[in-house]
């Protein structure tokens, strides 16, 4: 693989780690800014809704600059949106800069698509999920670590640390990304054509139905852990570590088993198992190792959609790879929004530790739309 390739996953490692650190330390931040928690969790809402709806618009506005250029300055913009958040002082402030963190990590989906550039067709799937092994090893570093130094010195501390980690990287890419990488800016060129074709909006729509299913817990992973099993600090530090080793597994075999089975045939039996696992979890209260087993399967079949979706999508039409991957990114990001704005709700109705049978449904709806786009094809190839 490209050496660029293994650059991007650290970067993403940041990126991930920016995103989603917020998730493990909720309750000491909503008590710092005078909110209850499900308040506090629309973080992850304005950071996913700003990158799923301002991300492609820097995407394709940035089309005609140089790759180096958009990734050296949305990770700088990254920075300062960290930056924002850890200086806070009340939750509008916050919000604001996770606005800004959500324009910044554009630079996922210009590292995709110059993964799909630099590698042949064969190969796509171990490609993409290399580029994205970074923002599943972020669940395995970044959320238990930030966790940790959140509830030992101040929810702000983790955030600044990714703020000036992502400001080197930003300096560091202007040092040694060569000046051309040999990959296609995005445009909206024939894009409304492209999203009529049905198979497009079949792959899209999956995204966003496994990430709301995802996100309506993973929201609230912290609060979710202690209803089902009260731990210490460093337990549930270690149990999302655990966790995010699974992620990182996942995202590894999803790359394989694409590139060996097909992204249908992946797709389907990950679907399959996250749905499942879903209904277990609510099922491992006071039990910790049942509990953690149960979300080890789940990580494993979630974060492990990701490179046969991509590839899906990449397949489709290749010249258009960065925007409908960027698309596929908004999809993920709009899942995590919706997740997070339905957990919150739900949470306070039906306890946190029954989150997870608030989000099945919504896997089994994604299991029937890939079944659903699988017919359709098959009747097409007929035809």
């Amino acid at each position: 693989m490209p050496r660029l390739l293994y650059l991007f996953a650290l970067c993403n490692l940041l990126i991930g780690t920016g995103a989603f650190v917020l998730s493990g330390v909720l309750a000491p931040m909503a008590t710092s800014l005078q909110v209850s928690v499900a308040a506090a969790g629309q973080a992850m809402t304005v950071y996913a809704l700003s990158t799923a709806v301002l991300a492609p618009l820097a995407l394709v506005l940035t089309g005609g600059w140089p790759r180096r250029r958009v990734l050296c300055v949305s990770l700088a913009v990254f920075a300062l949106g960290n930056a924002l958040c850890a200086l806070a002082g009340n939750l509008p402030a916050l919000l604001a800069g996770r606005v800004l963190m959500g324009v910044g990590a554009v630079f996922t989906a210009v590292a995709a698509g110059i993964a799909v550039a630099l590698v042949e067709p064969e190969r796509r799937g171990r490609a993409l999920s290399l580029v994205f092994i970074g923002i599943s090893l972020s669940y395995v570093i970044g959320l238990p670590l930030g966790a940790w130094l959140g509830f030992r010195h101040g929810w702000q501390l983790p955030i600044a640390l990714v703020a000036g980690l992502s400001g080197v990287a930003s300096l560091v890419l202007v040092f040694v990304l060569p000046r051309d990488i040999a990959a296609p800016g995005a445009s909206f060129t024939g894009l409304g054509a492209l999203l009529r074709r049905r198979e497009v909006a079949w792959v899209l729509a999956l995204t966003l139905l496994y990430f709301t299913a995802i996100f309506c817990v993973f929201s609230y992973i912290g609060p979710v852990l202690q209803a089902l099993v009260p731990m210490s600090t460093e337990a549930m530090s270690l149990t999302l570590m655990l966790f995010g080793l699974s992620g990182v597994a996942g995202t590894l075999i999803g790359g394989w088993a694409n590139d060996r089975y097909g992204a249908q045939r992946t797709l389907t039996m990950q679907l399959a198992v996250l749905g499942f696992m879903m209904l277990l979890v609510p099922l491992t209260r006071g039990q910790h190792a049942l509990m953690v087993a149960v979300f080890v399967v789940w990580g494993i079949a979630g974060f492990g959609m990701m490179a046969p979706q991509q590839s899906r999508l990449a397949a489709i039409a290749p010249a258009q790879a960065p925007i409908l991957l960027s698309l596929n990114t908004s999809m993920l990001y709009l899942g995590t929004a919706l997740g997070a704005a339905i957990g919150g709700p739900a949470a306070l109705r039906i306890g946190f530790d029954h989150l997870a049978w608030v989000g099945a449904p919504f896997a089994v709806a994604g299991w029937l739309t890939l079944r659903a786009g699988a017919t359709r094809r098959a009747a097409l190839s007929r035809a």
